[in-house]
């Protein structure tokens, strides 16, 4: 039996299948959860329906986080499937193309803006509505954050602000969500070749800076997110909560490092 068998699952964010969010509901998936994953628009729904009938999802449904409303009847449509959630992944984070393009000195007020409600208020809002799904369990929150968001990667810019203030918004919630019995983590991933990464200019550098300094000297793939998620959502994590968990293989340790000082086994 697997770690998940019998809880049910909300995955946001999937986009295609390099996604975080995707190798999270594989893994899901195979320790046993039912799955309901949700997209952001009709131009994403061509891409995501395939990948929710691939894991066998209970319920595929189009959730515009940036609309009350929208999350409202998203949500009135998981009720009429499900008599309950157990898990909720936020896997959601977007910024205007052009903010990642100019010094954060020179940040727009509305690229702000979208920031910070699409990649850190929409946590609060979709756990506003799990929670009514949520009595007389003990659910389980879990967000995806990267290191910009405790130092500065350059050309990360606004996000690196927004992934700061969605790390302080799981500690918060935490706090409130824990008088539910509740609990919400983080898992903060090394760079990922995702659709969201393609924003960020000199990309492929940062993967190859932090696989050549990391501790353990590699990468890491969707998987080791996917898998790291399903002990944090399950009962073995039911004392952990407001922590942010690093999937990096030990980048966030180190200080400066030359690649060539690196003692090979």
């Amino acid at each position: 039996m697997g770690l998940l068998q019998g809880k049910t699952a909300l995955i946001t964010g999937i986009a295609n299948k390099n996604s975080i969010a995707y190798g999270i509901a594989k893994a899901f998936k195979r320790e046993g959860a039912d799955l309901i994953i949700t997209y952001a628009n009709e131009k994403l729904r061509k891409k995501v329906e395939p990948i929710a009938e691939e894991l066998g999802a209970i319920l595929t449904l189009e959730m515009d986080v940036s609309k009350d409303e929208a999350i409202d009847q998203a949500f009135e449509k998981i009720s009429q499937k499900v008599d309950g959630l157990d898990i909720v992944v936020h896997s959601i984070a977007f910024a205007p193309a052009e903010e990642f393009k100019r010094p954060t000195l020179y940040t727009s007020r509305e690229g702000f803006k979208i920031a910070m409600d699409i990649s850190v208020y929409s946590l609060i809002a979709i756990a506003q509505r799990a929670i009514k799904l949520m009595e007389g369990r003990e659910g389980s929150f879990l967000t995806l954050t990267y290191y910009g968001g405790e130092k500065v990667v350059p050309h990360y810019n606004v996000m690196g602000i927004a992934k700061a203030a969605l790390e302080s918004a799981v500690r918060y919630l935490a706090f409130d969500l824990g008088k539910m019995g509740h609990r919400i983590n983080a898992i903060s991933a090394g760079p990922v070749k995702t659709l969201a990464a393609r924003a960020i200019s000199g990309f492929h550098l940062l993967m190859k800076h932090t696989m050549e300094v990391s501790p353990l000297g590699r990468g890491i793939d969707i998987m080791d997110v996917g898998n790291a998620a399903v002990f944090l959502c399950s009962d073995w994590a039911r004392n952990i909560t407001g922590e942010v968990l690093h999937v990096d293989a030990g980048y966030h340790v180190m200080g400066v490092m030359d690649k060539e000082e690196r003692i090979e086994g």
